[in-house]
Order: structure tokens, then sequence, then C-alpha cells
């Protein structure tokens, strides 16, 4: 091994490592994605190190523009990643030294890969979520657009996947809409922990250099500075809530998703996704599989996963770094990756759905989904409920034995079942009375739904970072 090749704590050992440990111990085949942020970071370093009197100006001034040019280099994808250096920072400064001498090697003072590692990874993950948020944003965009043509369609609406009560489809997507806030805003809140500085903590017990800390933090747009060096170090929080933050927003999409498998089936037939989402059977010429949708359910099992491995990486780990930590970068890499990539997808899947209102309503008319509104209506008339219930049970069981649906029976067959029952019942068992009487906010009145849709356009239009 030449001086050249040695690795930067090499004096320690009389034997290197071999190349088995060396690939297995390596990082740099997926943390090299940090190099934006590992070399923003070193800037905000080194100014502070400059101002502080540590480093001389002229190293402050060789350190920027060796800087700049390793940046360039990796940006032009000239850069020479090697698996002996181990990660993306000693692949940096290597190449910081080489082209400017001994200001490289003085890069490193009062910092430890320990916090430098940790640094980078809350830059990244900080831009990752700003990313994020504007996707989430942009997909409730297209929930509202499709539900503003439709807060008049009809469609049974379901518990235990029967049908309960009638609907409109406008207010089933508003339900997305909900969840998707939620997790803009579980988003929003995520960043401001995520916003912390572990920079000059060093390896565990901070510096004895005069490092100013808060001006590092000032100039990468950091809130605060970690306030204990230990933990700041080996925290992984920032990527584990990050992470249970997807899980919960894939988990919505994936529900999503299977309703929308079931409603393109023929025995539904409530909408079509459009062709480019979808694929053909190599066997079946007829066949057009929802594979978007459906991958969107498995990869949200991946993402689900990649949480469990953070928590499960960090769970045994005493205080205060450990090269455990290494793993936390591929499952939050992963994750970031597989969320930017099915929020794209879904906003423009959504903008390519074609709905079938009739077949809709012909499924709200199955099932005696305006039952409880007859119960309701006995209710108005001076019913106990629980006394009404039994009613409309024993009127839906004569209705199912004759093969039709309550609103086609004769009054004089429903009085039977009531004395309180006249004429008016039937506007309150058709579907559009059913709707129209839940008029209240959160209600599926088309009026309410409407409402609501006006709304969500203007939270989306206000500003939602704090």
């Amino acid at each position: 091994m030449t001086a050249n090749d040695k690795k930067t704590w090499s004096g320690r050992f009389i034997e290197p490592v071999t190349e088995l440990v060396k690939r297995y111990t390596a990082s740099v085949e997926f943390d090299k994605r940090l190099a934006p942020f590992d070399i923003r970071a070193s800037l905000a370093h080194a100014q502070m190190l400059g101002a502080c009197g540590i480093i001389t100006a002229q190293d402050l001034d060789d350190i920027r523009r060796g800087l700049a040019q390793v940046e360039l280099e990796i940006i032009n994808n000239k850069f020479t990643w090697s698996l002996d250096l181990e990660d993306v920072h000693l692949n940096i400064e290597k190449r910081l030294t080489a082209l400017v001498g001994d200001a490289g090697k003085r890069l490193h003072t009062g910092r430890s890969r320990n916090d430098q590692v940790a640094t980078d990874m809350r830059l990244y993950l900080r831009d990752a979520i700003d990313e994020l948020h504007k996707l989430i944003l942009d997909l409730q965009s297209a929930v509202i657009n499709l539900a503003g043509q439709h807060a008049h369609t009809i469609m049974p609406g379901y518990t235990h996947l029967q049908v309960a009560q009638p609907v409109s489809f406008a207010h089933h997507l508003m339900a997305y809409f909900e969840m998707l806030n939620r997790d803009a805003e579980r988003m929003i809140d995520c960043r401001k922990r995520v916003n912390y500085l572990p920079l000059g903590s060093a390896a565990l017990a901070g510096t004895s250099y005069p490092i100013k800390r808060e001006m590092v933090a000032e100039l990468l747009g950091f809130d605060d500075v970690c306030h204990n060096s230990l933990d700041a170090v080996s925290d992984r929080d920032f990527a584990i809530e990050f992470t249970a933050c997807a899980a919960l927003i894939m988990t919505h999409l994936s529900r999503l998703s299977e309703e929308l498998i079931l409603w393109m089936n023929p025995r539904f037939g409530f909408l079509d996704i459009a062709d480019r989402f979808c694929t053909g059977s190599s066997i079946m010429p007829q066949k057009k599989n929802p594979d978007v949708p459906e991958l969107v359910r498995g990869k949200t099992g991946r993402v689900n996963g990649n949480l469990v491995a953070l928590l499960t990486l960090m769970k045994g780990q005493p205080l205060a770094y450990n090269k455990d930590n290494q793993e936390d970068k591929e499952p939050l890499f992963d994750t970031v990756d597989t969320l930017t990539q099915t929020l794209r997808i879904y906003t423009d899947m959504i903008g390519g759905i074609t709905v079938h209102p009739m077949a809709m309503r012909s499924a709200a008319l199955q099932g005696y989904s305006t039952a409880t509104d007859l119960a309701d209506y006995l209710v108005k008339k001076g019913l106990p409920f629980r006394d009404a219930h039994e009613v409309v049970s024993v009127a839906v069981r004569f209705a199912e034995q004759r093969g039709c649906d309550l609103s086609d029976l004769e009054l004089y067959e429903l009085q039977k079942f009531s004395t309180l029952i006249t004429d008016d019942v039937f506007s309150v068992l058709t579907l559009e009375g059913s709707l129209a009487s839940r008029n209240h906010i959160g209600g599926t009145s088309p009026q309410q739904v409407e409402i609501a849709i006006a709304q969500a356009r203007k939270r989306l239009t206000a500003p939602r970072w704090s």
C-alpha cells in the first residue's frame, strides 16, 4: 500500500482491510448522491473557520476554488469515485486536497464524518421534503379538478364493501383530498425537526476549536443548531419520522389504488384508467390490466418495509455514532425515490380517468342504499329511531323478496309497515333526495360538496410554510 492509497485512519493499523471488508463497509456507491450537500456544508464550514481565524484567508480561497472544481467535475460526470475512499466525504476531500494541497486537509478542522454525514442527510432530506410537498399539492389539485366535474354524479357509498348509502363521486374523491392535506401538513411539520444543524458536534463531544455553529446554521438555512453533541451525531429520528410520513402517504394512495382497481373491473364499470397507465396480457387479448395502481399497492409495502428497517436499525444502538448508521441511507433514499415517482405518476393518472356516471348510478340503486333515509323519515314523523330501524328492516326484507327497490313499492305496501308513511315518502327514497338531505358541513349534498371543493382550492393557494 502506497502513501497515497492509505486510509485517513490507517496509521493506527498494521494491516489493510481485506477486499471483502472494503466492499462490505464502503458506502460510496449509494451515498455519492449526497455530494452536492456535502459541498454546500463544507463551504459553509470553511467560511466559518475563516471568520473564526482557524484557517487563513488564503486557505479559504483555495478551498472555495477547489470545491467549485470538484462540483463541476461531479456535475459533468468527470469525477472519479473510489471504493478505497469508502464514502462521499473522503472522495471529495481527497480530490480537493489533490487540487489545492494542504488547504484541503485543513477543511476537516473542527468536524468529523459523524456530524458531517448527519448534516448532509438533513440538507438532502430538507430539499426532498420541499419537492415532495409540491408534488402532494399537485396531486390534490388533480383530485379537486376531477371532483369538480362530479358533484352531482351519484355512486354507492360502502361499508364492509357492501352498499351502504348513496354519495356523490366528488364527495368520495374529496375524502382523499383530506388525507393528502394531512400528509402535506405532516411533511411541513417533519421539516421543522429536520432543519437543525449537527455540524460542529464533531465525533461526539464537540470540538476544542473556537467555532461559531450559529453562523454555519444561518449560512445553510437551518432554524437552529442541535443542542447536544451526542444526540446530534447519533440521531436519526428525522429520517424515521419522514419515512413514517411517506408510509402514510403511500398507504392513502394504496387505498385509492384498490378502489380504482375495483371500479375499473367490469363488475363495477365505474371508470376507465387511461391506456398509458395499463398493460395487456401476453395470452388474453381482451385484457387491460391496471398496472400502475397495482404497483402502488406493492410499493407501499416497500416503503413500509423501509420504515421498519430504520426503526430496527436504531433500536439497539448505544450513544453515540455507530457504523450501523451507514444503513440509514438506502432505505431513506429509496423512500424518497419511490414516493416522488408515485406522486408524479398518480397526478397524471388521476387526470386521465374517464368516469361512467350511469354505471355508478345503477350500482347505487342496488342494495337498498336509501333504507336509512326511510328510517330517518319515520323518526321525523315521531317514531323512535330503534323502532324505525326495525320497521325499515322488515320493509327491506319484503322488497328483497319482491325483487325490487324500496322506491318501487306502492304507497299502500309501504303503509303496511307504518301508518306514519304518506305520499311524501318517495321524495326521500330517491338517490337525489338522499344526497340533498345531507346538507351540512362534511355532508354529501351537492351544495356542500361544491362548497368543500371551493374551500379546498383556496387551501391549496394559501401559504403553508410557517
